[in-house]
Formats: C-alpha cells, structure tokens, sequence
C-alpha cells in the first residue's frame, strides 16, 4: 500500500522500480517508449479478471460444434506434420498440408507470403463490412530434439550414426505441429460459424515459416503482410493453460564468421585458426555478463561451424549470437558490446571477423482487454480434457527429468497482472504482429508440469494424448474468441482503443537491418510446381555470395640464427 492507503498501480511499480528491475532512475519506463507502452495500464495489485465477457451465441456453438465434429480430422493433421518434423524454411510437407486442410475448409491459399516458399496466407469471407481477423500458423521442428511418440524416457526416433560426431535427427520439442493445427482448426471453425450464420467477417490464416529462428514473421510484417487486420489471435504450446498481457523480449539474432588460414595441425606455426577466433569470442562474451546483463537479458551463443578434423586448422569458423533484452533499444546497447568482442579476437587471433544479422523482433505488446476476453472464454470452455493415458506419459516423463510427478496442468490458470519488474524470457515474431495490430496470446498445457519447451520431452507429447488435448482446446479458445469479436463489436472496440492509447508515443521499426535478404534454402522442383511458384523469389540474391578466405600465413619474424 502506498502512504496514501491506495494500492500501487502495476505502472506506478514499473516507475519506482524501473523497467528491467534496474533502480537507477534513467533506466525508468518512461526513458524507453517500447517498455513505457508494455506497462501503459494502471492495474491494481488486488486484481480480479472480469467475468461475463464472452457470450454464449449460435454461432459460438456451431464453431465449437465443428471442432468436435472434426476432431478425428484435426488431430490427424497434428500427427502428420509430427511426422514430418521439418527444419525451418524447409517445411515442404507440412506447409502443404495444413493448406490442404484450410482449403478443404473453403479457403484460397496462396503460397510465397513475403517471398518465403513455404509459407502461405488462407483467405475466407463472408459478406462485407465485418472484421478481419488473423490467424497465426506455425509447422517448424527442431534440430536434435528427434523423439518417438508417447514414449515416457529419452528415445530418438531418428538417431545419427556418425562414429565422430553422433546426433539426433529434429524433432517437434516446442510443438508447433500441434501450434499450427490448432488454429487451423480454429480460423476453420469461424469460418463455417460466419457462413452458417450469415455474419460479415474476413478469416486470414497466415502460414508461418522459420518461427524457431524467428525469421518469417518479422520479415512479413515489415513488407506489411498483416496490414488490413483489425485482430490478431495467436497461441502456443505450453506447460500451463493460460493468457495474460506480459510481454517478452526484445531480440537479435547474430551470426559472426571468422576467417583465418587452414594448415596442417602438426606443423601448426603460422596457421589462423578462425576456430580460435570463435573461442576467445565466446569466453570474453561470458565476462559480459556481471556488469553489461540486466535481469532482462540474455545471451547465448552456439559454435555452428568449428571445423571438422583435429588435423586441419579450421579456416573458416562461425558462432551464432541470441541477443534479447525488454526493449529494441537495450537489445542494440548489449549487441554493440557483443560485436566490440567479436573484433577484439579477430584482432587477438589475426584472423578476419564478419557479421549479419539473420534476425530481429521486438519485445511484444500486450493488450489487457483482449486477454481478458480470452481468459473469460477459457474459462467458460474449460481445461483440455486430458485423458488417463495423458497424465500417465507425463508422470513419466517427469520422473525420467527428475521433476515431481505431477501430470499435466488440468486446470485453467487465474489470469494475474504481470510482474511489475520485467525478468525478461523467450522471444517471438509474433510481437512484431502486436504493434501493428491488436494481438493476444495463451498456452495450453501440451507437455507436462515443470518441464520446457524445445526438449525432447515435449516432442514425445506433442502428437501423443497430451498433445492432442492442448490442440483441441486451444482451437476451441481461440474459436470462441473470435466469434465474440464478430458477434460482440463494442469487445473489438475497446481493444482496438487500448491499441491506440499504448502506441500513441512509439513508431513501429522493423529492428531488421536496411537491405536485409531473408536466408533462403531453394526448394525442391516438385514443392515448386505444386504450390505455383517460381525459384527465386525477387527479394532475394541467388545464389547467395560465396564466403571464401582470402588470408595470408601469419609471419613469426625473420628466421632464428641456429645456435653454434
């Protein structure tokens, strides 16, 4: 309680506490327009979500109606792209199929949004003058996280014999198999309500490439793929059934490449070693972390290239950067410092240092009403009908990861303020969405509790009963989301003026590079042919400029007189 008696609004916290947890007062929300628009409500700390908000309504009924109609259909779906597992930017089979399946709902899809060859934009409408409404696809794996179905311990389902270097094939351990489905399911189901019931609206289903690398989403949005939406809704899987208006960070993604000379490992003098490069890198970046990263932050790295035999000095190596921080602008001050590291061991080790940028997102903008809405229709519809077969594989699972065995998250969460102090976390292109139109975002409980995303764990539910619980309820979340928006215009309203109110001081900047190429892979001539598209696209170079060393043995100075 403040002095005065009153309870401290949630803004007013974010302006004694600052915007990452940081007490100095330059580093207030108020200093940073991103941050100060994420905090822009004055909720209580004694909130308590609304109720009576969504509304039952024939047409409600007869979308969550096809969901259960079409759930042998819908879990289908998940299963195949499941099985796919395709790496982004390469999801041939899966982006095919969830089009089929939209176009089967009786909606034009067309292939190449953004000139990215796997994703696609679905279109329905119905009469003129209703809103459009968005819908976010995703049908990305990744890489190492291969796991068969349903299996409660560690079990790849692809495993790589390599004598020197074995892995995992990729895997579905973020569930986007299930991510993808669900709101196809969903923008299928307002869709039919609409036409049933003869109500105005415009579904857009925008198939996504390349999430997990966070490429595909804010390249779209700043060719303006999503201008003309009134609203966005958007999902993932998750350990909890839940919703709210926090945000998420803000992020960078780098890729520095070293360039040295090659040599024998045996006669080692003179050699570069861009591998050494990326090493020195890597150690000096980790010195950053006491008196450069905020509680906001983040930073990790991978070497993705570092040589392939102990013989051969590496001659071109590369590591890979994730910066994230609350904000664009506090993500660019640690990224200053990561590539100042970056010439320092190229410097150290003698060796040519290049970057690029592979991709950039904003921290997401909440909206209060929007959220409120959803968790209203959440909890009206209830907590995903898990099965016993469900919690028994999560129990499981949690013993194999030494967590207490708790089965799956059976309940819908209360809907809480954030945090006042912003402790940073994950990234999504999604957030680009959320400055350009109204967005919200929930989970559902798709891997068990006290587990993550991007684990095998989670691969094993994702198609499994876990999985195809979460994807049947969050179709139905989102369906009876959005029919409110058509059916109750005062609810879009109020969104759409919360929208307004926190962008007013913040103009939207794609934090992607000017001239920036999305990194490409060509497809194969059948994927081409089947989805009418031409190889390559006009916004990129092919093929793509050649990273050749071109540098010298280093010098050790004029040759030793032999000793007499």
């Amino acid at each position: 309680m403040s002095a005065n008696g009153q309870a401290l609004s949630r803004r007013r916290i974010m302006q004694l506490l600052g915007a990452a947890g940081v007490t100095t007062a330059v580093m207030a929300a108020e200093t940073d327009p991103a941050m100060a628009a994420v905090s822009a409500d004055d909720t209580p700390s004694a909130y308590e979500a609304p109720t009576g908000l969504a509304q039952d309504s024939p047409a409600k009924t007869t979308a969550l109606d096809w969901i259960k109609g079409n759930s042998g259909r819908i879990t289908a779906l998940n299963s195949e792209i499941w099985e796919n597992a395709e790496l982004s930017l390469r999801e041939w089979n899966s982006s095919l199929a969830e089009a089929g399946f939209l176009e089967k709902a009786g909606f034009d899809v067309e292939f190449g949004t953004a000139g990215f060859p796997t994703a696609f934009t679905a279109t329905f409408s119905y009469g003129s003058g209703g809103p459009v409404l968005g819908f976010s696809g995703e049908y990305d794996a990744l890489p190492g996280l291969s796991q068969h179905k349903g299996v409660g311990h560690h079990d790849p389902r692809e495993y790589v014999h390599d004598p020197f270097a074995p892995s995992y094939g990729p895997g579905h351990g973020c569930g986007h198999s299930a991510l993808g489905t669900a709101a196809a399911a969903a923008a299928a189901a307002v869709a039919r309500a609409a036409e049933k019931h003869r109500l105005p609206v415009t579904v857009k289903f925008f198939g996504s490439t390349a999430e997990e690398t966070l490429i595909g989403k804010t390249y779209a949005v700043s060719k303006g793929v999503y201008e003309g939406l009134d609203a966005f809704l958007d999902w993932h899987p998750s350990t909890s059934n839940a919703t709210g208006w926090g945000s998420s960070t803000a992020m960078t993604a780098v890729t520095f490449t070293f360039l040295g000379v090659a040599g024998h490992g045996g006669t080692p003098l003179g050699n570069k070693s861009a591998l050494d490069a990326a090493v020195m890198m890597a150690t000096m970046s980790e010195f950053l972390r006491e008196e450069n990263l905020a509680p906001s932050g983040r930073l990790h790295w991978v070497i993705n290239n570092g040589g392939d035999i102990p013989n051969v000095t590496p001659e071109i190596a590369e590591i890979s950067y994730y910066v994230r921080e609350g904000s664009p602008a506090r993500v660019q001050v640690l990224l200053d410092k990561v590539i100042a590291v970056s010439e320092a061991a190229a410097k150290a080790s003698q060796t040519k240092v290049r970057h690029r940028i592979t991709s950039a997102c904003w921290n997401q903008l909440p909206s209060k009403a929007f959220a409120e809405l959803m968790h209203d229709n959440m909890r009206q519809i209830g907590p995903p009908e898990y099965s016993d077969e469900a919690h028994q594989l999560a129990k499981e699972l949690q013993e194999s990861l030494g967590l207490p065995q708790k089965g799956m998250h059976a309940e819908v969460a209360a809907l809480t303020a954030p945090n006042p102090v912003f402790m940073g976390g994950g990234s999504t292109d999604v957030a680009d969405i959320s400055w350009n139109v109204p967005t919200v975002s929930m989970g559902a409980a798709l891997a068990p509790i006290g587990t993550k995303m991007h684990t095998w764990s989670t691969a094993s539910c994702a198609a499994a009963a876990p999985g195809q619980a979460a994807l049947l309820a969050a179709a139905r979340y989102l369906a009876a989301t959005a029919v409110d928006l058509i059916t109750q215009p005062e609810r879009l309203k109020a969104i759409k003026a919360e929208f307004t109110e926190r962008t007013k001081d913040v103009e939207w900047k794609t934090s992607l590079p000017d001239g920036y190429e999305p990194p490409m892979y060509e497809p194969p001539q059948w994927f081409l042919k089947k989805t009418g598209q031409s190889w390559p696209p006009d916004n990129i170079t092919w093929p793509p400029k050649r990273v050749v060393s071109q540098e010298k043995f280093s010098s050790l100075g004029p040759e030793l007189t032999p000793q007499t």
